[in-house]
């Protein structure tokens, strides 16, 4: 066994159906009498329904959350929490709207609630993504962390099959980079491969019948392990490359994660085969860079950066930001070699395989 180090974040969990009925006891346990419901504007509806369980406690609905976090959203919102003077922040959705509730508590502290309605992962991590002027930056600090996630497998029921699918893959990217983090150790590994596998032998499931219960509550489980895997250990390539691109491009999150995965995955392979060997085990596939692309293809995903609206010609641009900043990787990061993988992620192209272009990507 080798040395490691593992920290374990605070955060509570509640999970099962009908997990939301709960609110009002979460509520009290944090002493929050005052709190402001957080949610994009299409979502405004379900968080007010959602929020409906914990009655006169909610004191206002903030419906302007937008993906990436933008610092100018978090400004409007903060002024909006003063003129309410919540206590609290309840935040119903996805990505976007966990990451505004998450941009409050880092400047003011308060506790957060989250009830999570997509796959995304980041209501379990200390860790905040904020755009600004076209640039992503993200920071970690113990106040982002939510107080409390409730998981309710009834509201990802209703979850349209191509969110369900990008919003899941872009969940097993969280555990795959844990996997070779520089901070890896045996608790997450062990995490981040059922994680994976719960998630990738979840979605064809889902993609066959969307109201699969058991495969819902298998993603949502999955989703959950692989966001605890991002709060718990440093990410690379993957998620360096898509906070370049969210930021540069606003391109939409879940879709781009997607796309770039399986070209991130193939770049690093050769650096991990220990890790390699891990998600070929959880995803029951002989090469995971190829059976990523595959999976998410076969499963509808737009698999071309330049479809989810990346503009021609900002490869190059993009590369160039990318490299601005040095940062960790498990493989050395060569110029050419990741202008060639963005490339290959523009045009929406299978990536070469571990074992080359007859390897076999499909999930067994």
């Amino acid at each position: 066994m080798e040395d490691f180090v593992y920290t374990g974040n605070p955060g509570r969990v509640v999970f099962g159906s009908g997990t939301v009925a709960r609110l009002p006891e979460e509520a009290d346990r944090l002493k929050a009498k005052r709190i402001l419901v957080l949610s994009t504007p299409e979502q405004a509806g379900q968080a007010a329904d959602i929020a409906a369980h914990l009655g006169s406690r909610v004191v206002a609905t903030y419906s302007k959350a937008q993906m990436h976090t933008p610092v100018e959203v978090t400004i409007d919102a903060m002024r909006f929490l003063e003129e309410c003077s919540a206590d609290a922040v309840l935040s119903v959705g996805g990505g976007s709207t966990t990451g505004l509730g998450k941009a409050i508590a880092f400047r003011t502290d308060l506790p957060q609630i989250v009830v999570p309605t997509t796959y995304a992962g980041s209501e379990a991590t200390p860790i905040l993504g904020e755009t600004e002027g076209g640039r992503k930056v993200t920071k970690s600090d113990p106040r982002i962390l939510p107080e409390v996630v409730m998981y309710d497998v009834d509201l990802t029921l209703t979850l349209p099959v191509a969110l369900s699918v990008t919003s899941g893959i872009n969940a097993v990217a969280h555990a795959i980079e844990a996997l070779y983090a520089r901070e890896a150790n045996p608790i997450i590994s062990l995490m981040a491969e059922q994680g994976i596998s719960a998630i990738t032998r979840s979605l064809p499931l889902i993609h066959a019948d969307a109201g699969d219960r058991d495969a819902r509550s298998d993603a949502l489980y999955g989703a959950w392990l692989c966001g605890v895997c991002l709060g718990s250990v440093g990410m690379a390539l993957h998620h360096k490359l898509c906070h370049t691109l969210g930021g540069m491009f606003n391109l939409p999150h879940a879709q781009l994660h997607t796309a770039v995965l399986p070209h991130a995955v193939a770049y690093n392979a050769p650096a991990v085969p220990a890790a390699m060997k891990r998600l070929s085990r959880a995803m029951g596939a002989d090469d995971p860079a190829a059976g990523l692309f595959d999976l998410a293809k076969q499963l509808g995903a737009t698999m071309s950066l330049k479809d989810l609206g990346m503009p021609d010609g900002s490869v190059e641009s993009a590369l160039e930001q990318a490299m601005s900043n040095a940062y960790w990787n498990p493989r050395e990061l060569e110029k050419r070699e990741l202008g060639d993988l963005l490339g290959r992620a523009f045009r929406g192209e299978r990536p070469p395989g571990i074992g080359g272009p007859g390897s076999r990507g499909a999930m067994r």
